[in-house]
């Protein structure tokens, strides 16, 4: 397995409690496709920081931070499962480089 970093945008207008719902959504999609969230810090709550542009009219988004490991072929799947979920705006996944 290969490690990842996903870091995606969420709509900052929804309750700590909806977002800390969405967090477990996403990375419950990922441990489907057979990838684990990995370590102590597997998922790093940012918080509301302002964005470069505006978004669905918003300044602000909550960034949220996801290491995991997975192979290279459910990429796909995840990505479009995130793609199909309204309240995250915009994603990235990343391949780590290993120390």
């Amino acid at each position: 397995m290969k490690p990842y970093e996903l870091m995606y945008i969420v709509n900052p207008e929804q309750d700590e409690e909806i977002i800390a719902a969405l967090i477990e959504k996403v990375n419950g999609a990922i441990e489907e496709l057979g990838g684990k969230v990995e370590g102590v810090f597997q998922t790093e709550p940012w918080g509301r920081r302002r964005l470069a542009y505006p978004i669905n009219y918003q300044e602000e988004g909550y960034y949220v931070l996801t290491h995991f490991e997975v192979e290279s072929k459910p990429l796909d799947d995840l990505e479009r499962t995130l793609k199909l979920m309204e309240d995250v705006w915009r994603y990235m996944v990343t391949r780590r480089i290993q120390e």
